[in-house]
């Protein structure tokens, strides 16, 4: 009981020296909001998007890679609330941010997604930039979904090669062509025969989806399934 009134009393201090504030808007949150207030909650540009209908992310791999269906949770512009989100998660480790956001997709995903999904595996970071960042962005996201959805968590199996920068003034046939090996399957008989949802953070140009996928496809009868936290309209 000491330690349960001790706690609080530590957590009451820390919530005045350290006040809690909105990831979107950097404004204090108040009792029950988490991670973003009401006012960015609300405004958040959410796609809407379902893995029932054709949409822009599906348009963003029409003639590019076999797979079955794309969809993304949010909108992501160069100023806004999912930016500031985005940028908390990936450099001021802000891992948890993955988990709030995962698990709101996640619910929307187990009302909306008709197909069964079987394993759910996020695009990797090179093992030298995991040791930097200490953490990889999307993992919890992935995790989340993964849960929602009553799948397995595969993150073992597809392994990144090259500790590579974002080449984002690079066409995408250009960036394939120089990375043919960039991303790796250690075991395709894991995924034979599944239905796999493929995570990421933002598609912009889908070339790292794109070259993600088709090492996935080295598993006989898969099925491939893209989405992110957010895509770039």
């Amino acid at each position: 009981m000491f330690r349960s009134k001790l706690s609080n009393i530590i957590n009451d201090i820390n919530t005045l020296l350290l006040p809690k504030v909105c990831f979107g808007c950097n404004a204090h949150l108040s009792g029950g909001e988490q991670y973003l207030c009401t006012v960015c909650r609300n405004q958040i540009p959410l796609t809407e998007y379902t893995f029932n209908a054709e949409n822009a992310v599906d348009r963003i791999f029409y003639g590019r890679i076999n797979i079955k269906k794309a969809s993304s949770f949010l909108f992501y512009s160069e100023i806004g609330i999912v930016k500031n989100l985005i940028h908390h998660l990936k450099y001021r480790n802000q891992e948890q941010i993955g988990a709030f956001l995962g698990d709101w997709y996640g619910q929307v995903l187990k009302e909306t997604f008709d197909t069964n999904i079987h394993a759910v595996v996020p695009v990797p970071l090179h093992k030298q930039k995991l040791r930097q960042r200490g953490y990889n962005q999307v993992t919890l996201f992935a995790g989340k979904i993964a849960y929602h959805l009553e799948a397995e968590y595969v993150d073992h199996i597809l392994v990144k090669t090259a500790n590579t920068k974002t080449q984002t003034k690079k066409g995408r046939i250009a960036r394939w062509q120089g990375n043919k090996a960039l991303y790796t399957l250690t075991d395709a008989s894991v995924l034979e025969n599944k239905n796999v949802l493929l995570v990421d953070d933002v598609i912009t140009t889908g070339a790292t989806m794109e070259l993600c996928a088709r090492a996935l496809m080295e598993a006989k009868g898969i099925n491939i399934y893209l989405t992110s936290i957010a895509v770039v309209p």
